[in-house]
């Protein structure tokens, strides 16, 4: 982390909306091809004539390439330009979205959606980063929360508009909306984003790419993901050699990134008093929101009986607040500071949690409906606050790498809270085939999953309290009353006027 604050308008000619406008699109286009394959997947099984299990490669192979290379492609983008990769990224996204479009094969859709996955990746580790070169250090929060909303957005729009258009269209068509989004953010990038965005380190000659670690870190983080989604929640001899092999190559990388000359990761940036515990909290909250979409629909279709349509409807309430919160938790963060918020979203979801234990059973779908509408906006505040506290002060020759470890961190826990929390549900419960269980009993294993989540944002709030953001949290407000404080008490009329 760097202690200088850096100067980081955009340079004259070039548009900071314009710029912040491609950024939420390329962050939109992203996490809708995340969602909207999802919806694709019966139909895919029938025109391929395939297994359920193997046309979910489809979704596997695109979260697969996120996680494994989203860290090593933000840090290809503080060697080569986060400008320059951000635009490479977003026309090799569209290119593989087009070729998954034609493809005549189920073999050859899952090549184009790993190809895909390569761009998203690119899309999600440096939109992040390029904030830094398009907006006022003073509004990074408000720019952390617009994409956190439109991350929102392209998630709740992905299976209502992938279910019209493959029945109005076919499944193909899919694939051809994300080429031409993919190709409108092309074009915004390289009108709007300014040349700014590629960094000039002053050991640029000496720096390199890390390709040995790359390698050992993707195949790492690709045997931990296989490992938590393999077997459909069933944890066998596979799972188990492959988290083994997972903690071999992360002992591996720890080793041989601490030999190179220019690593992919400098291990120094973990010991780091804000980055690391910000990967750690990042890490549990989103396992945590990740038992929502495990759990959720269970629960209102068992449990509370409801249809599929009503189901999805409901399960729709959670990236609506979201996209409805992200910019205004940005907009608080940026007005109260962002230690504080960290914490202020962290209660906010322990609320949501508990509340998730016992409304929902006592209330239905409205209870269901009033927690999820206080676990979400807790999130995102979270969201917008760690984000925002992590990339102020980075270092802008490790700003991309740095991008790339948050995302990864969120990914990693959706992927460990599918398997953790999904298994949590499935004891809680006491069946082995949840779909025959009691509503009574899927009711329970609701509570259950929630209050063990619940305890897991509380861990998360032991880490921010660890690392001293509280004690941080004071002085921003202090800072901000300095200048009024002029030794004879203060005016509140004339604090409210001058702020």
């Amino acid at each position: 982390m760097a202690d200088i604050a850096e100067t980081r308008a955009a340079p004259v000619g070039h548009s900071p909306a314009g710029a912040l406008a491609s950024l939420s699109l390329a962050m939109l286009v992203s996490s809708l091809a995340t969602s909207i394959a999802n919806v694709a997947l019966p139909t895919l099984s029938v025109v391929f004539a395939a297994s359920f299990p193997a046309v979910q490669w489809v979704v596997l192979a695109y979260l697969l390439a996120i996680t494994a290379l989203i860290v090593s492609v933000g840090r290809l983008g503080d060697l080569v330009g986060r400008r320059l990769l951000l635009i490479a990224g977003l026309a090799l996204f569209s290119a593989a979205s087009f070729a998954a479009a034609l493809a005549a094969s189920l073999a050859l859709l899952i090549v184009a959606r790993a190809v895909q996955g390569l761009g998203a990746a690119v899309m999600m580790a440096l939109t992040i980063a390029v904030v830094g070169e398009t907006v006022p250090k003073e509004r990074t929060g408000s720019a952390m929360g617009l994409l956190g909303t439109m991350s929102a957005i392209g998630t709740a729009l992905g299976p209502s508009l992938g279910g019209v258009l493959i029945a109005a269209l076919g499944w193909r068509s899919i694939f051809l909306v994300n080429a031409a989004l993919g190709g409108v953010a092309l074009l915004a990038a390289w009108r709007f984003l300014p040349a700014a965005s590629i960094p000039r380190q002053a050991a640029g000659a000496k720096a390199r790419f890390d390709m040995p670690g790359t390698l050992l870190l993707a195949t790492t983080l690709a045997a931990y993901a296989l490992a938590m989604t393999l077997g459909r929640g069933h944890f066998g001899g596979l799972n188990a050699a492959l988290l083994g092999a997972a903690m071999a190559g992360a002992a591996l990388f720890v080793v041989a990134e601490a030999k190179v000359a220019s690593p992919l990761v400098k291990l120094a940036l973990l010991r780091d008093g804000v980055l690391a515990p910000s990967l750690a909290m990042n890490a549990l909250v989103s396992t945590v929101m990740m038992a929502t979409l495990v759990v959720g629909p269970f629960f209102l279709s068992r449990a509370l009986g409801l249809s599929e349509a009503a189901t999805g409807a409901v399960l729709s309430i959670g990236p609506v607040v979201s996209a409805v919160c992200g910019v205004i938790a940005g907009r608080i963060v940026d007005r109260l500071g962002a230690a504080a918020m960290v914490v202020a979203g962290l209660a906010l979801m322990v609320a949501g949690c508990a509340a998730l234990t016992a409304l929902p059973g006592l209330f239905g779908v409205t209870g269901y409906a009033a927690a999820i509408a206080v676990l979400t906006p807790g999130y995102q505040l979270f969201q917008a606050a760690n984000n925002t506290a992590v990339m102020a002060d980075v270092d802008r020759s490790e700003r991309g790498v740095v991008s790339g470890m948050l995302s990864l961190s969120r990914n990693l826990g959706l992927v460990t809270g599918t398997a953790v929390m999904g298994a949590v549900f499935a004891f809680a419960v006491g069946e082995r085939d949840i779909a025959a269980a009691a509503p009574a009993a899927v009711a329970h294993g609701m509570a259950m999953t929630f209050a063990v989540a619940g305890g897991l944002v509380v861990a998360a709030m032991m880490v921010a309290f660890a690392s001293g953001r509280r004690s941080d949290a004071a002085p921003d407000f202090l800072s901000q009353a300095r200048p009024f404080d002029t030794g004879c008490g203060r005016c509140p009329s004339e604090e409210r006027r001058l702020r």
